[in-house]
């Protein structure tokens, strides 16, 4: 590859990381073709980008990008998961890969932001529920807490209003 090249390849690396939520590693090591493409299938179902790189160029693309978190989870024969959208789906992708196909593929980590995350964070990452359960989640929660306070503010009006009905019937009949 000349000069040139690797300069654009860097900087289409640099965007890619600037725009994505989440990047995961893995060493793709022992993974035939057929393997590769089988996982790159899925991904693209899911609008997940993988791509091989070259150290080097990422360690650039990852300081031109301000994400130098990066480059102490790249090692080996390397290749990037780039999520664009939900931070879980493509972690959770990976592994249901891994786990379906016993596949050799290895999670080296991942990165959110400027967090850098290890294997077994990426791993717990893939079995949280999609973003819109948990908001449905902390919404009933919260609606919960706002229906037994509306419950309790009313307690006393109901009971003052049980107390006059009672004592209108106590005055009519008396």
């Amino acid at each position: 590859m000349r000069l040139e090249e690797k300069k654009q390849a860097v900087r289409e690396l640099a965007q890619k990381l600037e725009r994505s939520s989440i990047v995961i590693t893995t060493n793709f090591r022992g993974l035939s073709v057929a393997e590769m493409t089988e996982l790159r299938r899925r991904l693209r179902q899911e609008e997940i980008e993988y791509r091989v790189i070259k150290n080097n160029l990422a360690h650039f693309a990852a300081e031109q990008a301000g994400k130098e978190g990066l480059i102490s989870i790249i090692e080996g024969p390397t290749a990037i998961a780039f999520g664009y959208g939900n931070v879980v789906a493509p972690a959770k992708a990976l592994i249901d890969y891994i786990r379906s196909a016993k596949s050799e593929l290895r999670i080296s980590g991942g990165l959110v932001e400027q967090r850098v995350l290890s294997a077994s964070e990426v791993a717990t990452l893939a079995t949280l529920p999609p973003k819109e359960v948990l908001i449905a989640k902390l919404l009933s929660g919260m609606q919960g807490s706002i229906f037994a306070l509306v419950n309790v503010l009313n307690a006393n009006i109901t009971g003052l209003v049980s107390l006059l009905v009672a004592r209108r019937k106590q005055l009519e009949g008396g």
